[in-house]
C-alpha cells in the first residue's frame, strides 16, 4: 500500500491517473458567463 498501488489516492498521484480513489476537478463556470443574458448555452 502507497506509492506503488494502483487502487490508493498516493499511488493515482504517483502515477498521474484518475479514477474513483481520486476523480477529476470539474471547472466551473465563472460568475461572467452566468450574469450575461447575451450569452445562450449550447448543449454539447
Amino acid at each position: 500500500m502507497g506509492k506503488g498501488d494502483k487502487k490508493t489516492k498516493r499511488g493515482k498521484i504517483n502515477r498521474g491517473t484518475f479514477g474513483t480513489r481520486r476523480p477529476r476537478i470539474k471547472k466551473r463556470r465563472s460568475t461572467e458567463n452566468k450574469i450575461d443574458i447575451g450569452n445562450k448555452i449550447t448543449v454539447k
